[in-house]
């Protein structure tokens, strides 16, 4: 018996990991023939204190998020995904990724990076991927980036 993944989430953040994690669901999306759903979540908790001194802190943030969003969507498009989904939300990215967005699309995988770019919050909380395996409905693939991944950026 096949198993295939018809609707795969990519948690993508910019980070070396998220490339890494996006190249394998481009991967798996094509092998399966399946809808890649491109999510990105702009983290509110981290500009609460200071959007009161800076108003364009959270348009900045989404002006990021939309771009970084149309590249990934036109890189896959560009590797012959033809069902690509863009998907910005806002609030923590641990929450947001395996508890809304992943529900949303009745995804069956969550595609993340091991790390991402916040490195304070794993240190204190704990890491985005490791919530998001412990909180998802249907199956995680945690990627990690390779030495000479990481020496890229």
């Amino acid at each position: 018996m096949t198993f295939e993944y018809k609707d795969i989430v990519v948690a993508v953040d910019g980070s070396v990991t998220a490339e890494v994690a996006f190249n394998k669901a481009i991967d798996i999306a094509n092998r399966n023939d399946a809808k890649l759903i491109l999510a990105h979540v702009v983290d509110t908790r981290a500009f609460a204190t200071v959007e009161a001194y800076d108003r364009s802190l959270a348009v900045r943030a989404e002006q990021y998020a939309t771009e970084l969003l149309n590249d990934y969507q036109q890189k896959a498009k560009e590797a012959g995904i033809s069902n690509v989904v863009v998907d910005i939300e806002y609030g923590s990215p641990k929450v947001k990724i395996a508890k809304d967005v992943a529900p949303k699309h009745k995804a069956d995988l969550i595609i993340c990076g091991a790390t991402g770019l916040n490195a304070m919050e794993r240190f204190f909380i704990g890491s985005v991927s490791e919530h998001i395996t412990r909180y998802a409905s249907c199956d995680v693939l945690v990627v990690r980036a390779d030495q000479e991944d990481s020496n890229k950026k």
